[in-house]
């Protein structure tokens, strides 16, 4: 029997690995002794992440459903995510070749001018600089089209199997927000990459404790952590998407000051 949510887990593992991805790009030193060798490094990553959105193309075959118009737009969105992380790549690739021609003299392009070595790392740097660029939203895509394709599919008529536990609306909001890629932790301090969302330590630690999410160690300068979905956060989050959102906290109005007794007029 096929899983409903199989391709939503892989996309939100996608997400994952973009998030990843994007954590490594500033700490690629290109003025360090070996710029070339750890572009190709991460050129291989950047690979990986169109090589898995692929595989979730073969993973959405696997599903015997009707090819709505959403269905179509997720299908859409995934083998986009795959052209992004190509072009990604293929820009790496190329900073590679510009630094390794300006090494052995040769030039970076056939009759032009040999560039020096500052000119080369300038080149390399404006390729990173797309790469950044083309992939930045890469985890943000890849929560949104699980989602799209979750939703569709209850609106077939198709349940997934896994039941999503139950979560107050922070620590849903909490969940999502990791899987977008947005919290990271410096001195078990939670910091959200969004300006109408807080997150306390507390709701990370109950959903460490539920074995939703993970701490690894973040790339990112000045920070410690970065929080990540685990396998059973994937599985839960998959399986929430086109359910009814928990109703957000509610706050009591505040009572009218009652006013100190007084003396009653008189006329």
């Amino acid at each position: 029997m096929n899983n409903p949510t199989a391709p939503a887990e892989h996309l939100l593992l996608l997400a994952s690995d973009f998030t990843r991805h994007n954590d490594a790009l500033p700490r690629l030193q290109l003025a360090g002794p070996s710029p070339a060798t750890a572009l190709t490094h991460q050129t291989a990553f950047t690979q990986h992440l169109a090589d898995s959105a692929l595989h979730i193309v073969d993973v959405l075959n696997a599903q015997r459903m009707y090819h709505s118009p959403a269905i179509r737009t997720v299908y859409a969105r995934v083998r986009q995510l795959a052209h992004l992380a190509t072009d990604a790549a293929d820009h790496l690739l190329d900073a590679v070749d510009i630094l390794d021609d300006t090494r052995t003299g040769s030039p970076v392009h056939e009759a032009g001018p040999l560039l020096t070595s500052q000119q080369a790392l300038g080149e390399a740097g404006s390729r990173l600089t797309l790469v950044r660029d083309l992939t930045a939203l890469g985890a943000q895509d890849a929560v949104t089209t699980a989602e799209l394709f979750v939703t569709e599919r209850r609106r077939r008529g198709v349940d997934p199997l896994h039941q999503p536990p139950a979560l107050s609306p922070t620590q849903d909001a909490a969940l999502r927000a990791v899987a977008r890629g947005e919290v990271t932790i410096t001195d078990d301090k939670p910091f959200i990459r969004s300006d109408d969302l807080r997150v306390s330590i507390s709701t990370i630690r109950s959903l460490e404790s539920r074995g939703l999410v993970a701490r690894e160690p973040c790339r990112l300068w000045l920070q410690d952590e970065r929080v990540h979905l685990t396998t059973d956060g994937y599985r839960s989050l998959a399986a929430a998407f086109g359910r009814p959102r928990p109703p957000a906290p509610t706050t009591r109005p505040a009572s009218r000051p009652v006013a100190p007794p007084g003396h009653a007029a008189t006329r």
